[in-house]
């Protein structure tokens, strides 16, 4: 989500559903790795608030023992996760790969704690793995996971203007599900214009993948706005604009795709996209 940019079966075999997830880092704001402990506090603070979200989206599964704690607490918690995979070189893709074995080797009820997995995570955008790679590493997580016994959908997440882009049709055909990160903030939108720019791009994706791959989900993956710190373009960090970007574009949302909401707390970071405070209280209504 770093970088500045420019419906939906909820899961093979579930009844037709919509996610409301939230995505949640490996690392607490000061940097340290969050505990199994520290993970279920933030699982059980995200599904006591208005929207109840029921999935939290993971960047990474051997990176701070992210899935060794995470899953444990998802179990007790009652929230299911899209963890990530990190493919940007063989050493750190063949760790990611092992801790997700290791989680299924451990918590084998994968139904009750995995809706998905993502391979890679704007890499497309960055330019950083070749479309060619992100597809072959999608299809060798697949198998991975069949052989096990385990088939979550397989998918991959990137900025909505590089599903676009026909160079990366190879993965759109690669994947189980789209995750699109959509901010009309890094478009540089004004908040008045953000609903707007929102659905366009989330049609632009649609409308790319169906051409590739009718009948694919797409989720997306990333939206918010910034409560504090530096301005894009035309978009202004602040309260009251993040406040007006949830009850005007997430809230319509809900109802209508799957949608992962950037982020449960990044103080910190510049610009900030928290939804939460430090104690872990709403920075604004999250009534909708």
């Amino acid at each position: 989500m770093k970088f500045p940019i420019a419906s939906t079966l909820a899961f093979a075999g579930l009844a037709q559903a919509w996610y409301k997830g939230l995505n949640i880092g490996g690392n607490l704001p000061n940097g340290a790795c969050r505990s199994q402990a520290d993970f279920l506090r933030a699982f059980n603070t995200m599904k006591s608030l208005p929207p109840q979200f029921n999935v939290a989206r993971l960047f990474a599964s051997s990176d701070c023992n992210t899935l060794l704690n995470a899953v444990p607490a998802a179990l007790q918690a009652g929230v299911r996760l899209l963890p990530g995979i990190w493919t940007q070189d063989d050493a750190h893709y063949g760790r990611e790969k092992q801790a997700m074995l290791d989680a299924i080797a451990a918590h084998p009820n994968w139904l009750d704690w995995m809706v998905g997995v993502s391979v890679g995570s704007e890499d497309l955008y960055r330019k950083e793995v070749p479309a060619s790679s992100i597809a072959s590493k999608i299809y060798d997580v697949r198998g991975m996971l069949r052989s096990k016994g385990v088939t979550s959908w397989v998918g991959h997440v990137d900025t909505w203007n590089a599903w676009t882009d026909p160079a990366n049709t190879e993965v759109i055909k690669a994947c189980d599900w789209i995750g699109t990160d959509q901010y009309p903030y890094w478009q540089g939108a004004t908040i008045q214009q953000a609903p707007g720019v929102f659905w366009a791009a989330v049609d632009a994706v649609r409308n790319r993948v169906r051409d590739v791959k009718p009948n694919t989900p797409i989720w997306v993956t990333e939206t918010g706005w910034a409560v504090a710190g530096k301005s894009f373009g035309a978009s202004t960090a602040s309260i009251p604009n993040a406040q007006a970007f949830w009850r005007n574009t997430a809230c319509p949302a809900f109802p209508q795709i799957d949608v992962f909401y950037y982020a449960y707390s990044e103080q910190g970071s510049d610009p900030d996209f928290s939804i939460l405070d430090g104690n872990d209280r709403p920075l604004f209504d999250l009534s909708c």
